[in-house]
């Protein structure tokens, strides 16, 4: 059976459905997350781009090409970010695990990017951590 999750942005303009499953979700501090996200850190799951499904607001769904091989994903209302798409690997997507309405219960499984962390955020937890992209 196939799992289905389901999550929208924060007007609830967008909507979409996962028919797949979540891969392990990290926690990113690079800057360019820090900076979409507005805090110190993006949770982010990667996802099979042919299971991802909007069933509301497609036309809400903004894209940013934030770096020359990264697009960011985001409602254009409410500037929810919802997924971000590398050029070296569209059949992956980067899902922003906070969009999602439905439980995940998977936790985060690593620190990436620590190199880039905010001075300001102490990471408190045993997660391993890389500076880069291991």
């Amino acid at each position: 059976m196939t799992e289905i999750h389901k999550g929208s942005c924060l007007c609830q303009g967008i909507r979409y459905e996962i028919h797949g499953l979540i891969g392990e979700s990290v926690q990113c501090h690079c800057q360019r997350c820090r900076k979409a996200s507005g805090t110190a850190y993006a949770v982010t799951a990667p996802i099979q781009a042919v299971d991802f499904k909007i069933v509301q607001g497609e036309d809400l769904l903004k894209k940013y090409q934030s770096a020359p091989t990264i697009q960011r994903c985001f409602c254009a209302e409410c500037g929810s970010p919802i997924l971000s798409i590398r050029q070296e690997m569209p059949e992956i997507y980067r899902l922003r695990v906070g969009t999602l309405d439905t439980p995940l219960m998977q936790k985060p499984v690593m620190h990436i990017f620590t190199a880039d962390k905010a001075e300001w955020h102490d990471i408190c937890d045993h997660l391993p951590q890389f500076a880069e992209r291991p």
